[in-house]
């Protein structure tokens, strides 16, 4: 059997996973309280499940911090952070419902299988009631699936494919960071306006989930507004050297290269990409041009100076708040929070896994109760504000968030190494808004389902 390594309140201990087809032990099922996990009344235990190991490290690394400053702000610790700015007033830092909040967590190495092992342990071995954490879609799909098998609440972390409020999309789960689409309907005026609508795509893949339905929505807006795609190639999630993929495209007839590539797969692709002369190189009697859909300040530090003039887009930036006022607020104080505790501003990752972690503990608070579909209730078409994003949507539909959207572009000049983004726009709700039938989110035959107390 794999290993894992968790950690409960600071304190470490390895052992074994517990494997994928093992029913969830009689002493953890609920007994008189009707759901899985039902918390003591002292305490109560939640999963954090992030990659510290794997191309999506980096952003797990960040994830932790946020999700342990969280686990302080509930419990009375520290500035208290975004609960001062929320627009629910349910949580005042005595924990959730009277309860202390604990946690324990483990490394999901960015591997689906391992992910879905680690957050089984949780729940099995730890009593966890609630899941969160991640970077890859991959590993939320899987996750998500035995969150809902269980009775467990999952607040999906950093997960950007379509999938997991899509055709995969769970009664049980609930996703605040933003999706493919949006990015494709943020950034498309934006590359028509920057490049014109007279262009040739070569895109390189990351091959699962994210990969296929960020391409996609790329590609459809993008083509919408006359762009040609003349190339999609697909990318092992494990590669490190992209230099074999990078040398074909100057040859292609492509004048823009669009990177559907995160974590250390953009850094390094990028990076090849530089060195192959592509920010040089002109085709078509254009400039060359590079695109990357989704990145972070994270990663904008780990590609340095390659980049420089880079669009992509971003579920939020610590900058937010400062550079375009109040509709923002709590950035400052999250920001604030986080920098104090750790150095350094907090990555979109860092953001989007704090946020979850409140807004499952305002939702049991709100509720008054623990059980799953008491969660579910609460979080329901839920409207909130103040943590960061503006007023933002959680759809009863498909339990997405919708909020603005953040289009970037890497600085010429930085001021240091936390300030390697600029704001370019923040593309308004109503523009990143569709239908939960839409085709790239599985069409009329995607469905919630019922949710699952476990019991």
């Amino acid at each position: 059997m794999s290993k894992s390594t968790f950690t409960r309140r600071g304190v470490l201990r390895t052992g074994a996973v517990a494997g994928a087809g093992l029913a969830l032990p009689t002493y953890l099922r609920a007994q008189d309280s009707g759901f899985t996990n039902a918390p003591g009344p002292d305490s109560v235990t939640l999963g954090f499940s992030v990659p510290l190991s794997g191309p999506y490290a980096d952003e797990g690394a960040d994830e932790l911090r946020a999700l342990e400053l969280a686990v302080e702000h509930l419990n009375g610790e520290g500035d208290g952070g975004m609960l001062q700015t929320f627009s629910s007033k349910a949580l005042d830092g005595t924990g959730i419902l009277g309860r202390r909040v604990e946690y324990v967590s483990g490394d999901d190495q960015t591997k689906s299988d391992v992910a879905r092992a680690t957050a089984r342990s949780m729940i099995e071995k730890d009593g966890a009631i609630m899941i969160t954490g991640g970077s890859s879609s991959g590993t939320a799909v899987a996750v998500q699936a035995l969150c809902q098998e269980v009775g467990i609440i999952f607040m999906a972390g950093l997960t950007h494919a379509n999938d997991t409020t899509g055709k995969d999309r769970k009664a049980n789960g609930f996703r605040h960071f933003f999706n493919s689409y949006m990015s494709g309907a943020a950034l498309a005026p934006i590359l028509a306006s920057q490049y014109g609508t007279d262009r040739r795509a070569y895109h390189l893949t990351a091959d699962y989930n994210w990969g296929y339905t960020t391409e996609e929505a790329i590609r459809a807006s993008t083509e919408a507004m006359g762009w040609e795609t003349v190339n999609s190639v697909l990318t092992p999630l494990t590669q490190t050297d992209f230099s074999s993929y990078i040398a074909p495209v100057l040859n292609s007839g492509a004048d823009v290269l669009v990177l559907n590539h995160y974590g250390g797969n953009m850094v390094n692709s990028l990076t090849n990409a530089v060195q192959f002369g592509l920010r040089e190189a002109s085709a078509n009697g254009k400039q060359f041009e590079i695109v990357v859909p989704l990145y972070s300040e994270l990663m904008a530090r780990g590609a340095g100076p390659n980049i420089k003039g880079i669009l992509g887009s971003q579920n939020w930036d610590w900058k937010l708040e400062n550079e375009l006022g109040a509709k923002y607020s709590g950035t400052n104080a999250f920001v604030q929070s986080f920098g104090t505790k750790y150095g350094f501003p907090p990555s979109q990752a860092a953001h989007t896994c704090y946020v979850q972690t409140l807004l499952y503990a305002d939702a049991v608070t709100r509720a008054g109760s623990f059980a799953p579909c008491a969660v579910v209730e609460a979080l329901k078409d839920f409207e909130f504000d103040g943590l960061g994003n503006g007023p933002t949507l959680y759809r009863g539909d498909d339990h997405q968030c919708f909020k603005d959207v953040v289009v970037v572009r890497g600085k010429e000049n930085p001021e240091n190494e936390f300030d390697l983004v600029e704001i370019v726009e923040v593309t308004p709700v109503d523009q990143v808004t569709y239908p939960p039938d839409h085709p790239q989110f599985g069409g009329a035959e995607a469905t919630l389902g019922t949710c699952n107390n476990g019991a």
